[in-house]
């Protein structure tokens, strides 16, 4: 009834919803007014278990929706964008049950609706990926134009390209991007950039499609691969995943199965950074070494001793590392996802590093925290000439974004003194009970309300 009063008022339904969800924005950053008490101990020691990963969770979560019987997911992190994501399925009509800790069971047998609002929309970017697979299996989709880390514009022109060229016709209106296809029909796509999401919601709009799909310039990440993975077990026929060609073949149904997501590989990697900068040994368990290739060179590069097994990786360092030079790409490059925790490493490393971010325009926000804290950086464009000095003060920064947040954890435990790390919300985004794990190691920090 206050709404429709409210509404009355405004005489303008679309001002009004505006108003309302930066309205419900406004509450949900005072529910996350939260900060971490940071302080330094040296080194640090012990044996980590890395959780599953999120980037490949939330994409498989929303491919869920193009099966109509029961799907199990193990491993998967209980993170904020994964609550946010199974809330986005349930408005879809899916059933989203969390059966124990890390495993989900899922049932998109009714889909009762094809749109989801701005307001969930705007939580987090991922949530686009529900698109692919609703035009896929419903032949209709209408979503708000996504939201997530303010890390620089993320287009999404190469999801309108490719559901184009599967004949779906897209109509971009208000904030909302609205997709429906009779029947969606295979095509060659060409990517003028190998983006993830992008390359995963074609996927999912091809594996229901009449005829063959072929992506090329794909993403090559490991996510793509678990996505493709999945799929697969679920009956789709896709070749390729993890090469910059993939192929698929449309098959008319997919039917249920079991999945384990595979191990973060940016979890790991901050851990092993950690491990660098603090001048300790941290065994990283359950991680896919593989995955982990230029972080381990570089870390190498940098003076620190690695032990890799497999699916173990042993980090031992004396906490002087040399400087070095990374510039961020796609897979199997450096990932945009360590650029900060790298920059974190760099501030304290002997002599003068270069980081060139290649992937977003602005995701250098978390150099002015650290400057906050002594360390010496120069901004350019894209390049960031970072000076490493002899130690690091403890301050009051912010996370300006969920790999920003981990970069300054970092820095903080190398610190003398106490630091305060407020909007940790962007943390909780992307690490999965992250508190009990820096404490495991031997870390100080805990969580207090503002």
């Amino acid at each position: 009834m206050q709404l429709f009063i409210f509404r009355q008022v405004l005489k303008n339904k679309q001002a009004c919803d505006k108003i309302i969800v930066y309205i419900l924005h406004f509450f949900r950053r005072m529910i996350y007014l939260e900060k971490f008490i940071v302080k330094g101990k040296g080194e640090l020691k012990g044996s980590v278990r890395i959780s599953g990963s999120k980037n490949a969770a939330l994409p498989i979560l929303c491919a869920t929706i193009l099966c109509g019987e029961e799907v199990i997911l193990e491993d998967v992190p209980e993170l904020k964008d994964v609550e946010i994501l199974c809330e986005v399925l349930r408005g879809l009509g899916v059933e989203v049950v969390h059966k124990e800790k890390n495993v989900y069971v899922i049932n998109a047998k009714e889909i009762t609706n094809t749109v989801t609002g701005e307001e969930l929309m705007s939580k987090m970017r991922a949530s686009f990926c529900v698109m692919g697979p609703l035009l896929s299996r419903m032949g209709h989709t209408a979503n708000a134009l996504p939201g997530g880390c303010a890390i620089g514009t993320r287009p999404i022109d190469l999801h309108i390209k490719g559901f184009k060229a599967l004949g779906a016709e897209v109509i971009i209106s208000h904030g909302m991007v609205e997709a429906s296809a009779k029947k969606l029909i295979g095509d060659d796509i060409y990517l003028d950039f190998p983006s993830v999401g992008a390359t995963q919601n074609i996927m999912m709009a091809a594996v229901l499609a009449e005829g063959e799909t072929t992506i090329e310039n794909a993403a090559m990440e490991p996510e793509v691969v678990d996505l493709s993975n999945f799929l697969n077990k679920m009956g789709a026929e896709i070749r390729g995943a993890g090469t910059s060609t993939i192929k698929i073949k449309g098959v008319k149904k997919l039917h249920g199965c079991r999945h384990q997501i595979i191990p973060d590989r940016i979890e790991a990697g901050t851990f092993m950074i950690l491990a660098a900068a603090t001048g300790g040994e941290i065994l990283i368990e359950n991680v896919i070494s593989n995955h982990m290739r230029p972080v381990i060179a570089k870390l190498k590069e940098c003076g620190v001793t690695i032990f890799d097994n497999g699916d173990t990786i042993n980090v031992i360092s004396h906490g002087k590392v040399k400087a070095f030079d990374i510039k961020t790409l796609p897979y199997p490059g450096m990932p945009t996802d360590m650029q900060a925790q790298f920059m974190a490493l760099a501030t304290l490393a002997e002599g003068t590093s270069v980081v060139i971010e290649t992937v977003f325009e602005n995701r250098f926000m978390h150099a002015d925290e650290l400057k906050r804290m002594g360390a010496n950086i120069n901004i350019d464009n894209k390049t960031a000439i970072v000076q490493g000095v002899q130690k690091l003060r403890p301050a009051k920064v912010k996370a300006t974004d969920l790999r920003a947040g981990a970069a300054l954890i970092i820095a903080a435990l190398t610190v003398d003194g106490e630091t305060e790390i407020s909007d940790v919300y962007h943390i909780d985004r992307g690490y999965e009970n992250v508190i009990e794990k820096f404490r495991k190691l031997g870390a100080d920090i805990k969580r207090v309300n503002v």
